[in-house]
């Protein structure tokens, strides 16, 4: 296969089992969730096949990681087969002990979620009371341990009023990057389907966050699960006369694209199903039936979503579609189709409905 088609990022719900119950969960993980079928000579052997065809970054994530007891005995043989090894958790289990053994198992980066600059709104994200002071506390702890982390945030209409507040706080929190991701409806996600941004708050959104990008000098921005920024970034770019190369591109998958879910990135979860990205809820084939070198290279699924030029509607006579893609999972939630016209996009290409 093409190295156009490398694996390059790898999302791993090593367990489903979480301690919140966020209103936005694509896994509708809670406490009683099961751990799932990766067991720890599974998850070794897993690393070993991936070894022989990519080395992606693999991020543990869940649920909650943390309440697997052998998540550091997974992270340390990662580590020692060469993968660069992260962390996604919700702060709430974080102590010095944890911060320890993130150092001792070769874990290289740790993402937390900050959904509110304040208790109430972001504990009201998270669906319980504390979430937020676990955060704080996580973070100060990552900051006295000198672990690097990313804070990632995600937004909806109850609270997309906060998102400036909520960049302001990730940073001075001391975060080595931010990410504003924008709801996609799926798992318990879809029970925030009245409360998704509109396409033009969306739009309005995006451009705030390419005029701060454009000043921020100290921490890493990104949008995430919005890749018609890279419509916008282009578009003023070339107006304003600058260079279309992002100075934060250096870092992460995506190259200067937008979605890039079954292209540069994939998720494996807690049964072993392989999905395109972390929001997807089809999968394209399960690690316990084959190998996921052969499910990444040939399954119907990633190679549907990496055919761009059947993509439909409005994405698919887009002159942005190479750096964009529309999101795919966003598409099939809304339209049942992962083929059709991202939903959230407001852009009308030129001559689209002569097109039609």
């Amino acid at each position: 296969m093409s190295n156009k088609w490398e694996l390059k990022w790898m999302a791993w719900e090593i367990t489903r089992k979480c301690n919140l119950n966020c209103v936005h969960c694509r896994s509708s993980s809670s406490i009683e969730s099961a751990e799932g079928a990766l067991t720890f000579d599974k998850c070794k052997s897993l690393m070993d096949e991936i070894s022989e065809f990519a080395k992606p970054v693999i991020v543990l994530s869940g649920g909650e990681p943390l309440l697997r007891k052998d998540v550091f005995d997974i992270a340390t043989y990662g580590t020692e087969k060469g993968f660069r090894m992260a962390m996604a958790t919700n702060g709430m289990l974080v102590d010095d002990e944890v911060c320890e053994n993130i150092k001792k198992s070769g874990i290289k980066i740790v993402s937390l979620s900050l959904d509110g600059p304040t208790a109430e709104i972001h504990d009201d994200f998270r669906g319980d009371a504390g979430s937020y002071d676990g955060v704080m506390r996580a973070s100060e702890l990552f900051n006295k341990h000198g672990i690097p982390f990313i804070i990632n945030s995600s937004f909806t209409k109850r609270n997309q009023a906060y998102i400036e507040e909520t960049y302001k706080l990730g940073k001075k929190l001391g975060a080595t990057a931010w990410y504003m991701f924008l709801i996609v409806p799926t798992g318990r996600g879809e029970e925030v389907m009245k409360e998704l941004v509109s396409k033009e708050d969306y739009e309005d959104i995006l451009n705030w966050h390419y005029d701060m990008e454009r000043q921020e000098e100290d921490i890493m921005v990104r949008p995430t699960c919005a890749p018609q920024y890279y419509r916008i970034w282009n578009e003023r770019s070339k107006e304003e006369g600058k260079d279309t190369e992002r100075r934060n591109l250096s870092f992460g998958t995506g190259g200067g694209k937008g979605c890039i879910a079954a292209q540069k990135i994939c998720l494996v979860n807690f049964e072993g199903d392989v999905y395109p990205c972390s929001y997807f809820p089809l999968a394209a084939g399960n690690v316990f039936e084959q190998p996921l070198k052969e499910i990444w290279e040939n399954s119907k699924l990633f190679n549907d979503i990496r055919n761009f030029k059947d993509y439909e509607g409005k994405c698919g006579s887009c002159k942005f579609l190479g750096v964009c893609g529309g999101c795919r999972a966003r598409s099939y939630a809304v339209t049942g189709s992962y083929m059709e016209e991202e939903p959230f996009c407001d852009y009308i290409p030129q001559n689209y409905g002569a097109c039609k």
